[in-house]
Parts: C-alpha cells; sequence; structure tokens
C-alpha cells in the first residue's frame, strides 16, 4: 500500500468512525426524546387525574360529614324511640333502626372509597415527582447530547480540516524540496553555462595575452587584456544576478523600499508591464525577518500575477504603521476561481505560510475576467 493510499484508508476508517459516534449520540438523542415526550405526556395526564381525585376526595368529604351529622341524628332517634315502646310501634321503631343502620352503611362505604381515593392521590404524587424529575434528568440529557451532537459534528470537520490541512502541508513541503533541487540546478547551469565558462575563457585569453606580450607587440596585448576585462565585467554582471536571485544585496545595505523600487523597475522593463508601487508610512529600517519577508511576499505576488494574470496593470501598495505593515497586490488581469486553484498553487500556499508565520492575516480575492486582490496584513513586533 502506498503512502497517499495508506493515508486515504486512514482518512476514511477515521471518518467511519466518527460518523457511526454521531450516529449512536443521534439515535441516543432520538431515544432520549421519546422517553421525556413519553413521561411528560405521563405527567400531563396523571396531573388531570390527580385534579379529578382531589375534587372527588373534597366531594366525599363533603358527603361524609353530612352523613355522619345524620347518622348521628338517626342514631339518637333509634335510642329515643327504643326506650319508648308504649309511644311508637314496631314498625315505626324498625324504620328508624333501618334507616340508621342504612346510614352507617353508606357512610362506611363513603369513608372506604375517600380512604381508597387518598391512596391513590398520594400514589399518583409520589409518581408525579418521580416524572418531574425524569422529565427534568432527560430534559438535562437532552442537552446535554444536543451539545455533544454539535461538538462531534464541529470536530468532524475540524478533524477534515486538520486532515486536509496536513495533507497540504505535507504536499507543500514536498513542493519545497523539489523547488529547492529544481533551484539547486538552476543555480549550477547557471554558474556552470556562465560564470565558470566565462572564467576558463578568461584564464585561456590570459594565456594568449601571456603569450602576446612573449611573441607580439604590446599594443596586441592591450587588446586582448581589454577583452580579458570585458569578460571580468560580465563574469560579475552574471554572479550578481545569481546572487541577487538568492538575496538582494541592496536589501541589507539601503533597505526595503530602495530595494523594492529597484525590483519594480526591472520587471517593468523586463516584461513590459505597467507595474506601479506606492509605499505609504514613514519606513525605517525593519528588522531583517520584516524586510526578507515583505520584499519576498511582494515579489512573489508579482511573478504569480505577471505569469498567471496576463495583466495590462499590477498596483503595489506598501502601508506602514506603528503598529503593522499592510501589503496590497492587485492586477487588472484574468483572474481566477479560487476553489479551483486553491491546492495548484504552492506560491500562494508558501505565502500564506510566511504570513501566517508572521502572526499576520492573508486573503485573496478573484474572479474570472475580473482580476486578482491579494491582501496581508502582519503585526510588528520589536522584541
Amino acid at each position: 500500500m502506498t503512502g497517499n493510499m495508506k493515508e486515504k484508508w486512514n482518512k476514511e476508517v477515521l471518518d467511519g468512525v466518527i460518523n457511526d459516534m454521531v450516529d449512536v449520540v443521534e439515535k441516543s438523542k432520538d431515544e432520549v426524546y421519546y422517553i421525556t415526550e413519553e413521561a411528560r405526556s405521563e405527567y400531563e395526564r396523571l396531573t388531570k387525574e390527580l385534579a379529578e381525585i382531589r375534587e372527588k376526595v373534597a366531594s366525599y368529604i363533603e358527603e361524609n360529614d353530612s352523613l355522619e351529622r345524620e347518622v348521628s341524628v338517626s342514631r339518637k332517634q333509634l335510642s329515643y324511640v327504643s326506650q319508648r315502646f308504649d309511644k311508637y310501634s314496631e314498625d315505626e321503631i324498625r324504620n328508624v333502626y333501618e334507616r340508621t343502620h342504612d346510614l352507617q352503611t353508606q357512610l362506611v362505604v363513603i369513608r372506604e372509597e375517600e380512604r381508597s381515593l387518598r391512596v391513590k392521590r398520594n400514589d399518583i404524587e409520589r409518581r408525579l415527582i418521580s416524572l418531574e424529575e425524569t422529565v427534568e434528568r432527560a430534559t438535562g440529557i437532552l442537552n446535554k447530547t444536543t451539545v455533544i451532537l454539535t461538538y462531534l459534528n464541529d470536530e468532524i470537520k475540524q478533524v477534515n480540516t486538520l486532515i486536509k490541512d496536513a495533507e497540504d502541508k505535507r504536499a507543500f513541503s514536498l513542493k519545497i524540496i523539489e523547488a529547492q533541487e529544481e533551484e539547486r540546478k538552476k543555480i549550477s547551469r547557471e554558474l556552470h553555462d556562465g560564470p565558470t565558462q566565462m572564467l576558463a575563457n578568461i584564464l585561456l585569453r590570459s594565456e594568449i595575452v601571456h603569450r602576446t606580450l612573449d611573441k607580439k607587440s604590446i599594443t596586441e596585448a592591450k587588446s586582448e587584456l581589454k577583452d580579458v576585462q570585458e569578460m571580468i565585467r560580465q563574469s560579475i554582471n552574471e554572479i550578481r544576478h545569481i546572487i541577487y536571485d538568492l538575496r538582494p544585496m541592496a536589501l541589507d545595505d539601503l533597505g526595503l523600499i530602495p530595494t523594492l523600487k529597484k525590483y519594480i523597475e526591472t520587471s517593468r522593463e523586463f516584461h513590459q508591464v505597467d507595474i506601479n508601487f506606492s509605499p505609504v508610512g514613514s519606513f525605517e529600517r525593519l528588522p531583517a525577518k520584516y524586510e526578507v519577508a515583505f520584499f519576498r511576499l511582494i515579489q512573489e505576488s508579482v511573478q504569480n500575477a505577471i505569469k498567471h494574470a496576463e495583466p495590462q496593470l499590477i498596483e503595489v501598495l506598501l502601508q506602514m504603521t506603528d503598529y503593522e505593515v499592510i501589503i496590497v497586490v492587485k492586477d487588472d488581469g484574468i483572474g481566477f476561481v479560487k476553489e479551483q486553484s486553491k491546492l495548484k498553487s504552492f506560491g500562494l500556499m508558501g505565502m500564506r505560510e510566511r504570513v501566517e508565520m508572521l502572526g499576520g492575516s492573508f486573503k485573496i480575492s478573484s474572479e474570472r475576467g475580473e482580476g486578482t486582490h491579494v491582501l496581508m496584513k502582519i503585526p510588528l513586533s520589536y522584541d
């Protein structure tokens, strides 16, 4: 299994694990929600039933009080007639007795029903307390589950972003290595084809000058020496060009603004593109890390515009305040669709990396046929 296939497989496995976790949490959330709703519905039903029972208990209490009074009266009548057999007939005494018995029976039944209702009422009240606690706990779990689900979904995005960033950075690192090797080859070829060949020619011509002095006139020797001097001058210019590409010496000697002006002027003449450079603010010498970074960022932006945008005009703004430097590079070129070139432009990625290393922000906006706008803000720290 190749490295890329292994990384892809690992990413798919990780995505699968996280998605399974999300599915489990979502199902758990649905179950907790169902339990909560069931408990809430049961709570509402029992609340209504409890209200009805309380009304019945109150009604039974009133009826019980009324019957107790009737029983008391009836018993007194029964006692009264029982002591006066001579005044009341057996039927009258039996009627009073039966009425008293019926009232006592009704009183017992009502008291039993009241007691049963009280037991049921107490049971419902305990169940309501339990259901209320269940709903409260379930609601808390539901809220926590929602938070966890939101967190997991955010984590999936972050993990995917981290994986994507790691893949991008890995590809970017490989590109840097390739670029370094290519740059070494380029410098090697330039040194071999330019200064090295020139130095070999100078060595050969110096031998010719030496022989000329021995065998011919001084005038001819001077002519040869002029040619040798011109070759030395060309070699020096080529070496300076190579050194400038590696790191402009003027950056150390003159500072950022003069070096940028020289670079813009050279690029304008060489590429035949109108380039405007506008420095704004009081530009004192900055620490070397800033001057090198700002020069490279502008250089890369301008080169990208020239190479890819086919512009007629490139505008470069460099604004310095006491606490930050703002770099804006705009062109009127063909533009591009950002999503399509996001991973393809390692130049842009390298610029973003450099800006972020300095604690700054990098923003690029572009549309087909509308040109490109690059905005970089880098805070200044003199620690």
